[in-house]
């Protein structure tokens, strides 16, 4: 699988604030798992694989969320931040709601950790392993 990186536009600046998920997932590892009703997930109802400019939902970009869907996999709980956004695990979280599951597995981070990288270009990120 290609890295991963959790991105979020900041108050101000042009680009992204972007997070390392395997970092995320280091930092996360010793937290206690909670299952968490989806439906508390506020991001659930987001524009959130297609908020960066540039970034449309053709259908080949759908259908490529789709396999990747069909592919996660479930016994890793998704990462949180402390206010409850998805830092990691959109795709799982899709999957539970096909499944038709009310909750999902889920650790949440204590407090924010630095991005990784500040006002950045996602297309100029480094996605090698």
């Amino acid at each position: 699988m290609r890295k991963q990186y959790h991105l979020w536009r900041p108050e101000t600046g042009d680009g992204v604030d972007a997070w390392d998920v395997d970092r995320l997932i280091d930092l996360s590892a010793h937290l206690p798992v909670h299952d968490v009703a989806i439906d508390s997930i506020d991001d659930v109802d987001s524009v959130y694989w297609f908020d960066q400019e540039g970034n449309r939902p053709t259908v080949r970009a759908i259908v490529e969320h789709v396999r990747l869907v069909n592919e996660v996999d479930t016994s890793y709980p998704i990462i949180l931040s402390p206010d409850g956004r998805v830092m990691d695990g959109m795709h799982r979280i899709a999957r539970a709601i096909l499944e038709g599951r009310r909750t999902i597995r889920a650790v949440r981070l204590t407090e924010l950790p630095a991005p990784d990288h500040r006002n950045c270009n996602p297309s100029e990120l480094s996605y090698d392993r």
